[in-house]
């Protein structure tokens, strides 16, 4: 280190000596320079970073190997922190943003309950959090529960409207019963029955006694206004009464506590029926069968009975639309064939073209107004050729008979063309005699 007379005559540090040469002191344009070179590096350092840029020491950029940026949207999208500080992770671990409580799916704990928390509660340990449901009003009750009953005639299961119990009933649970036997008051005899039933299956699981008596003082009270629609509601209801009692989810007390208390006719009338139904049954229990066995259930030779007798009515009547009535009342899709059979032997029987005529009338209104199926009357029409052997035993010129009226069935569009190929025809006899000479006679008959 060597030291000079400054130009005041003292003595100083000289830092424009590297390594005891003697250099000039930079300006200050070049110290501006290296200055302003300095800057760019750092902040292109920072922005360009994994680029393999570089800069010289007079601020020329020098481009190096390409290298991708790590991130495929860019620095501007970059979710790591721009200050410098932490170890350059993503914020939140990736789960950060707006309104975002975490990652997809992850499961938080319960969170423990801290005593030194100012709004700590002690009863807040011992609470016990249950799903209320509301109680159904009159609008919810007739929406909900109608379907139900509607779709238990066609089923004739009672557990599927047991799930009533699931609901929260409330003071609708007595309108069960009356919304039961409303409907069943415009329904078949077969689904009275199913009522009936439902009302002794729900009793004990959903309903209590008193809501089936509640349900019946209700009944009653509205006998005016249900008369309206079904003139025959008051003998209905007291035939409902009756098969209560009997199946005992009505004390045989209720009509007795109705004594002397009734002003209208129409609830006099239910409970007068009831009153003599139950006289009628021995021991005051009422009979199971009181709506009558509907459908299918009953004997096939009842059935068989039933539509001899709709025929016979028939052909003294002459009104299609009583047969028809009464035919749906029987209930029995199924035996519609037995009708058509039964039909045409009474016109193979008859003499005369009266029968005849009026039988096809009714063939032809059951078929406009599809009470009868083309499986039924083809069924029907094949029971009587395979039985007109044994009918021609009977009834002499069946064959021919027969042959008439189905081309009158096929003429009137009753039946088609291959069920009336189908009919058997008699053929030709041949009489071997003496002096016949093997001639061929055609029937006479």
């Amino acid at each position: 280190m060597f030291n000079r007379f400054n130009e005041k005559g003292g003595t100083g540090h000289v830092d424009n000596e590297i390594n005891g040469n003697w250099i000039s002191p930079p300006t200050i344009h070049e110290a501006r320079v290296k200055a302003k070179a300095k800057r760019r590096i750092r902040k292109n350092s920072s922005r360009d970073s994994g680029r393999g840029d570089s800069l010289s020491d007079n601020g020329d950029s020098i481009r190096g190997v390409q290298v991708p940026p790590s991130s495929p949207k860019g620095k501007l999208l970059d979710r790591k922190s721009r200050l410098g500080k932490g170890r350059g992770l993503p914020k939140k671990g990736g789960a950060g943003g707006k309104g975002v409580w975490g990652h997809p799916g992850e499961v938080y704990d319960l969170e423990e309950i801290d005593v030194r928390d100012p709004n700590y509660d002690e009863d807040q340990e011992n609470c016990v959090y249950e799903t209320v449901v509301l109680p159904l009003d009159e609008q919810d009750f007739e929406k909900t529960v109608t379907p139900i009953v509607q779709e238990y005639f066609e089923h004739g299961d009672t557990n599927e409207v047991a799930l009533l119990g699931d609901l929260n009933l409330g003071p609708m649970r007595s309108s069960v019963p009356k919304l039961a036997v409303s409907l069943a008051l415009e329904a078949k005899a077969s689904q009275r029955e199913l009522t009936s039933h439902l009302l002794t299956e729900l009793c004990g699981r959903v309903l209590t006694l008193a809501d089936v008596e509640e349900a019946f003082d209700q009944l009653l009270k509205e006998l005016p206004d249900l008369v309206l629609d079904t003139p025959g509601a008051p003998q209905l209801v007291g035939q409902f009464i009756a098969r209560a009692v009997g199946d005992q989810i009505l004390s045989k007390s209720y009509i007795d506590s109705y004594k002397g208390k009734v002003n209208c006719e129409h609830a006099r009338a239910a409970l007068d029926r009831a009153a003599v139904l139950l006289k009628m049954n021995s021991g005051g229990s009422c009979r199971e069968n009181l709506w009558g066995t509907g459908g299918g259930q009953r004997p096939v030779t009842q059935l068989i009975k039933e539509v001899s007798l709709l025929l016979k009515e028939y052909v003294l009547s002459g009104d299609a639309a009583e047969a028809e009535r009464c035919l749906r009342e029987l209930e029995v899709p199924h035996f519609h064939h037995e009708l058509v059979y039964e039909a045409i032997v009474m016109v193979l029987e008859s003499k005369g073209e009266k029968i005849s005529e009026m039988i096809l009338q009714l063939f032809k209104s059951l078929w406009e107004s599809s009470v009868i199926t083309v499986d039924q009357t083809r069924r029907g029409f094949e029971r009587v050729y395979s039985d007109i052997a044994e009918i021609n035993i009977d009834v002499p010129c069946a064959y021919s008979a027969l042959e008439q009226f189905v081309e009158k069935c096929f003429t009137g569009g009753v039946i088609d063309k291959k069920l009336r190929d189908m009919c058997p025809c008699r053929g030709r006899k041949r009489f071997v005699s003496e002096g016949d000479g093997g001639r061929l006679k055609l029937d006479t008959c």
